[in-house]
């Protein structure tokens, strides 16, 4: 009974001293007010070729492709291809135009695609740049420029001689460019894998590797052309 006393004095202290909300909330809103909103790049980036401004422009803006396309192939020769190949090998060069003739199959199924051509290997520098493939294209008057690489090679544990399945895996990437706008609406990355045996009158092993190589290749080409019907179809 004695702290009944105390522990009046400390609850009358402690409601004095407790501080109130004011009516207007301006203490809870000072304490839990939010960063402003970050709208454009707080970083310094020196080699940048867009300017911050123009950055915004393309975010919020609006894009269409044009109702009829004229369409420019580029191929991007891959290392290895440039390591393994040469231009009188013949089995390589039949693949390449076999390569060509499949996109530009996939691009005429369009109603929209007026034109397919293919941008020779002449004006294309050894290291091409987003620009000057650009640049390339105007001077054709396309619309849009269809980028492509391709990479195959056999799997690892397949490539011991002797054994009676050969499996192959290829890697197909394309981009389309808009040429007006420098824009890319569609990109597509494919990887499959082809299985196969040595065929009669296939000379060696090296012989039926390329072919299942090839019939990889073939296998993500057929996706993206798919894939490119299914988007000049949406846009």
């Amino acid at each position: 009974m004695k702290q009944a006393p105390f522990l009046f004095l400390l609850f009358a202290f402690y409601a004095c001293t407790t501080v109130k909300p004011t009516g207007t909330g301006s203490s809870s809103q000072a304490f839990y007010q939010t960063d402003p909103p970050i709208t454009q790049s707080l970083f310094d980036d020196q080699s940048s070729t867009i300017s911050e401004e123009n950055i915004r422009k393309i975010l919020e803006g609006t894009y269409s492709l044009p109702e009829n396309l004229r369409i420019s192939l580029v191929k991007l020769e891959s290392r290895q291809n440039q390591r393994s190949y040469y231009w009188n090998n013949e089995t390589y060069l039949k693949s390449q135009q076999e390569y060509l003739d499949r996109f530009t199959e996939s691009f005429k199924r369009s109603e929209r695609v007026q034109q397919v051509s293919q941008i020779p290997d002449l004006l294309i520098s050894s290291t091409p740049t987003f620009t000057s493939i650009r640049e390339i294209a105007v001077r054709t008057q396309s619309d849009l420029v269809a980028i492509y690489s391709i990479h195959s090679d056999l799997y690892s544990n397949y490539k011991v001689f002797g054994k009676a399945d050969i499996k192959a895996f290829a890697t197909t990437q394309l981009i389309m460019m808009d040429v007006r706008t420098g824009l890319i609406p569609f990109s597509s990355i494919v990887t499959k894998e082809f299985q196969s045996k040595r065929m009669d009158g296939e000379l060696n092993d090296q012989e039926a590797s390329e072919r299942i190589k090839n019939e990889a290749v073939l296998l993500t080409i057929q996706e993206i052309g798919e894939k490119i019907n299914q988007f000049l179809k949406q846009k």
